[in-house]
């Protein structure tokens, strides 16, 4: 769970994220591990920022800015407040015009904390966010904000114990990137305890249950609801003249972020982001899409977890513990294929698919399979 500089990420998804629930550019990075802030124009008037991993080792969301000829629509303000600045010197450098509206795809703190950045730069700002994502903000935030500081112990502890949350013995790597998360999580500490005032700055003001639509001045902006995936308040934005859409989680690249959220739901929501018929995919997380071709490879391998955790459900000789449902679908289905479409020869992609993607989506499926 640690390879990739993904150890504060990892684990901080084992304690929260289950509570809820193109190729890369070689030197850029992906979204095991990115290295370096990188700009890319989608269309006139529509950036892509990616953002460098935090010092904690923690990922920070891909945020999305679109100009109108009145006013700006920024999708996901990412994890740090620096990077979020960074971003709006950015902007600033693109348009005089301001920043009108900020919407979060959903309530990840590397979606959402820079919120409070985009407060103090643009008096007259309204956060969007779907119903449900607001709530989940408003229960999140502080205690995430005023725990912080309690990480580093958590990490020492598994240092000490040489055992990743999976229970597997430590490999090199895994201990040189934990002792690179403790090392960084001062520096974003003190960015957290100045924001730990602010907390209800970043919960969105205005929120839709199914779609709101915008026009920003020669430029229109609708906000959907396709249904539940990563999490349970999960937006997409199209652009319907550009032909782009801003998917937040519902999809990452290269390797899918399956830490929890609702599997068998998320299917039907990819399927309703391909039937806008996009032409440009903004992940979450990764390189920006230009064709369907991931988002059916992860559709497809949703699919078959889903089938596969679905079988065993109601096998009468299955056990139905979590830890023996993830064994079962190991023999039922060609992990190592599967790691292998999404992760390559990348071994850091392919330790993030084994202890993030493929054990996460198969517990999901499992807890959401539980209730029917």
């Amino acid at each position: 769970m640690f390879s990739g500089n993904k150890v504060f990420f990892s684990i901080s998804c084992s304690a929260v994220l289950l509570l809820t629930l193109g190729n890369a550019v070689p030197g850029f990075g992906d979204s095991s591990n990115t290295k370096q802030r990188t700009v890319t124009k989608l269309a006139e008037g529509v950036y892509e920022i990616r953002h460098a991993d935090a010092p904690d080792t923690f990922p920070q969301g891909n945020t999305t800015v679109i100009i109108g000829d009145r006013e700006v629509f920024v999708v996901d303000s990412c994890y740090l407040p620096s990077s979020a600045r960074e971003d709006i010197a950015q902007i600033h450098q693109w348009t005089s015009k301001p920043v009108r509206y900020l919407l979060n795809t959903h309530w990840h703190y590397d979606h959402t904390l820079g919120n409070v950045a985009y407060r103090e730069a643009f008096p007259g700002l309204e956060i969007i966010a779907h119903a449900e994502t607001k709530r989940q903000m408003e229960g999140f935030n502080r205690g995430y904000v005023e725990r912080y500081s309690a990480r580093a112990a958590g990490f020492q502890k598994t240092l000490d114990d040489g055992k990743n949350p999976n229970g597997n013995a430590l490999t090199e790597g895994e201990i040189a990137d934990l002792k690179r998360a403790i090392r960084g999580i001062e520096p974003v500490g003190t960015e957290f305890k100045a924001l730990s005032a602010r907390v209800d700055d970043l919960t969105p003001d205005l929120t839709f249950d199914h779609e709101l639509n915008l026009n920003l001045g020669n430029r229109e902006v609708q906000i959907k609801f396709l249904g539940r995936a990563n999490t349970a308040g999960d937006a997409v934005v199209f652009l319907p003249k550009e032909k782009i859409v801003i998917v937040g989680d519902v999809l990452d690249h290269p390797i899918p972020y399956l830490g929890g959220g609702f599997p068998a739901e998320q299917i039907v929501t990819l399927k309703n982001v391909a039937k806008l018929q996009p032409q440009t995919i903004v992940p979450g997380h990764g390189d920006v899409l230009h064709d369907l071709a991931y988002l059916n490879l992860l559709t497809d391998f949703l699919q078959t977890v889903v089938s596969a955790v679905d079988k065993e459900m109601y096998d009468p000789a299955s056990s139905k513990s979590a830890a023996d449902m993830q064994k079962a679908v190991e023999k039922d289905i060609d992990v190592a294929a599967w790691r292998k479409k999404f992760a390559g020869d990348d071994k850091d992609d392919a330790d993030f698919f084994n202890d993030f993607s493929f054990s996460g989506v198969v517990t999901a499926t499992y807890q959401q399979f539980r209730g029917r």
